[in-house]
């Protein structure tokens, strides 16, 4: 209930009143004059009954104490000779009301409940006020803060108010903007802000993510991103546009500066073979076609296939990269096509699948040939069809997305042993890129191993001039079972290992600059065996990490299971 101060300077009217409010469940707290009350009153009383006569100070006083100090308090003043003169002085001082003596029960229990029914109101109104106000103040802050420019607008297009953000994007103080019309003040940036607004005056809805380039009030290049949104107020009425322009000039030169860093032209390489696959390259990079990229572990697949989609019309949409050999059947279903909620054990909601994901774009499917029969007829489908059907869903969805295949298996001995689908083969077969291993291309090795000493020393903030004659003939000598990502460790092993200018042949992993017999035993590609001395011995040096093994090697993760289950291998 309520708590409620009692001053009079009388006992036994301060007894009464305690006894009938206590009985109505209330605290009653009671003073017997002026100084008694004023350390009462920080207990923060709802209601306050005071007599106008006490023995020091009067009651008017507690009231003028209580309104200076703007206390929340209602105070109804209590009298034995009332005149009018008082009663006006009170209530302009902010009494509630104004009680005579004698004051029955009935008279001092209805003048409580009627103050205590406005005191909650006004309790609840200054909470909602209050609320509003953080809210107001937090809101304004949001709208300062946001790095976008933030720009509204009303029906007939004047600027009502845009944040600091203007300046950053436009080099324009908000108080430039605020009260113009939008075209005068951003039509000359570019025609897409008249475009943009008028569409969203005209359909009440939101228009997101155009994006333009143009240039600052300094002249300076910008590349944003426009949304507009409709204006409105609690009531649903449309009051205008909401323009946010989101400046992504920095993001926009590193996609430019990526594009041209994963350029085809870029793969290293001057063997008359390389030649062969960039002016392929060059010519795929330019269609649509479905690509299936061959050769040995660490060839430079995904470098293909990343070089194919950024050098072509799909650069500016997703590229997807899916490990087909790293996931289980029913996992790599579900991360391909997507699941509905409910689809299976643990799907507890809706998943987009990468072929979603890559809608416009490219997805890149390596270790192709380990996929089951049950996802080679889904893929097949999806090649034939151009559209994919979630796990536990029966609709279809169509999907634009070019396929890249890469593979260091013989796929065309796995469709003659019935372990890979004939017809998936010829759908991802179109055109075949063959990359050769790198013991194949030594001519290579230099200009690789030049691209990788630069790379390390702009990585590292390194400055290694090069490699002595030592380590650049163990370099050329030894067979890289690991093919061009075993080189790039290695050079990497060095850098870490040299504290001079120059690597040094002892700088070099110990198996390049003293062979091991078993690493010469390479076969040809697609046809390399693995004994168990060979085996162990490539287990040994990655510390039982497989994929490592299978780097070293030259096989496939799959390879290593294998083995170690042939070979019976702890």
């Amino acid at each position: 209930m309520s708590k409620i101060l009692v001053i009079d300077d009388e006992e036994s009217i301060r007894l009464t009143f305690s006894a009938f409010l206590e009985r109505e469940g209330h605290t009653v707290l009671m003073a017997r004059g002026y100084d008694d009350a004023l350390s009462l009153l920080d207990a923060e009383p709802d209601l306050v009954f005071v007599d106008i006569l006490l023995d020091s100070l009067s009651g008017m006083e507690i009231l003028r104490y209580i309104r200076d100090r703007g206390l929340l308090c209602l105070v109804v003043l209590v009298t034995g000779e009332p005149s009018l003169e008082t009663a006006t002085q009170a209530l302009r001082l902010g009494a509630y009301d104004y009680l005579q003596k004698p004051v029955n029960k009935v008279s001092l229990l209805h003048v409580t409940r009627q103050a205590l029914r406005l005191k909650k109101l006004q309790d609840e109104k200054r909470a909602l006020q209050a609320e509003r106000t953080s809210l107001r103040l937090h809101l304004e802050a949001v709208f300062r803060s946001v790095p976008e420019a933030i720009i509204t607008l009303n029906l007939q297009g004047k600027i009502i108010q845009a944040n600091r953000g203007t300046v950053d994007v436009f080099d324009l103080q908000p108080d430039e903007l605020e009260g113009t019309d939008y075209k005068e003040s951003l039509g000359h940036f570019h025609e897409a802000f008249t475009h943009l607004v008028g569409e969203t005056l005209r359909l009440r809805k939101h228009v997101r993510e155009f994006r333009i380039e143009f240039r600052d009030g300094g002249g300076d290049p910008r590349t944003a991103v426009l949304d507009a949104s409709p204006l409105v107020d609690s009531d649903d009425n449309f009051l205008g546009v909401v323009l946010v322009v989101r400046d992504i000039s920095r993001m926009a030169g590193l996609e430019r500066e990526l594009k041209q860093r994963r350029s085809y032209s870029n793969i290293v390489g001057k063997s008359s073979r390389m030649r062969e696959i960039f002016a392929l390259m060059e010519d795929l990079s330019r269609t649509d076609t479905t690509v299936l990229v061959t050769g040995d572990s660490g060839t430079g697949k995904e470098l293909v296939a990343e070089a194919l989609h950024y050098s072509g019309p799909r650069a500016g949409k997703p590229m997807v990269r899916v490990n087909c050999s790293a996931l289980s059947e029913n996992l790599l279903e579900s991360e391909l096509f997507g699941h509905v909620r409910g689809a299976f054990t643990g799907a507890v909601r809706d998943k987009v699948g990468r072929f979603r994901l890559a809608h416009g774009g490219t997805i890149f499917l390596d270790e192709i040939g380990d996929i089951s029969s049950r996802i080679q007829l889904k893929l097949l489908r999806v090649l034939q069809e151009k559209e994919i059907e979630r796990v536990g869903d029966t609709a279809t969805m169509k999907v634009d997305v070019r396929v890249v295949a890469a593979t260091n298996q013989n796929l065309r001995e796995k469709v003659m042993l019935g372990e890979f689908r004939e017809d998936l083969f010829y759908r991802l077969k179109v055109v075949e890129i063959q990359l050769p291993p790198l013991r194949e291309r030594r001519d290579d090795i230099p200009l690789l191993i030049d691209h990788f000493v630069r790379a390390f020393n702009l990585e590292m903030g390194r400055h290694v001039n090069g490699l002595t004659e030592e380590a650049r003939s163990a370099l050329m000598n030894y067979p890289w079972p690991g093919n061009i990502r075993e080189l790039k460790h290695a050079i990497e092993h060095a850098f870490v290992l040299c504290r001079g200018q120059t690597l040094e042949v002892n700088h070099l992993p110990a198996e390049v600059f003293h062979p091991l017999d078993i690493l010469s035993r390479v076969a040809s590609p697609g046809e390399r065996s693995v004994d168990r001395a060979a085996l162990q011995n490539a287990l040994e040096r990655s510390g039982g990490n497989k994929a490592k093994a299978a780097r070293i090697l030259g096989v496939s993760r799959q390879t290593i299971y294998r083995k170690i289950r042939e070979f019976e291998i702890a």
